[in-house]
């Protein structure tokens, strides 16, 4: 299950809607009592949207299984070009990068290459992340 997990964080790291971390509950005893977790290993979901209370995952422990859910459940895509599946703050940066110089975005990539490596609420990594593959895919 440990590998699983950490080769799922390693496929979805650049993701810019999903972010796979974990917690020990040795150490971040209050949030694993607000989450209610009681055994371990827990493995909870916090769809966009819908609050800070993790819901719980009752699927398969294996990787085809995690890379199922996450693709099924969690991710979501913007397309650039027709704009579908992008939020209001997406939309807005990718009118405002498109019409930026080529180089420009390339400063913007490599800022926020560093960035992302950085501590940060999980809200700020992932609008890194969304801002790097909206970027990325108009470089593409």
């Amino acid at each position: 299950m440990k590998q699983a997990w950490e080769d799922l964080g390693s496929e979805y790291e650049s993701s810019s809607s999903v972010l796979i971390g974990d917690a020990d509950c040795t150490v971040e005893q209050e949030l694993c009592q607000e989450q209610g977790v009681k055994g371990y290993p827990t493995i909870k979901y916090f769809p966009a949207g819908e609050g800070r209370e993790g819901k719980p995952y009752q699927g398969g422990r294996d990787m085809g299984s995690l890379q199922k859910f996450v693709k099924d459940t969690l991710e979501v895509k913007c397309d650039i070009n027709s704009k579908e599946g992008c939020t209001d703050k997406e939309i807005k940066f990718i009118d405002s990068m498109k019409e930026k110089a080529s180089a420009d975005r390339q400063a913007q990539i490599a800022r926020l290459d560093k960035m992302k490596g950085d501590k940060m609420k999980p809200e700020l990594k992932q609008w890194v992340m969304q801002r790097l593959s909206i970027l990325r895919s108009m470089e593409a």
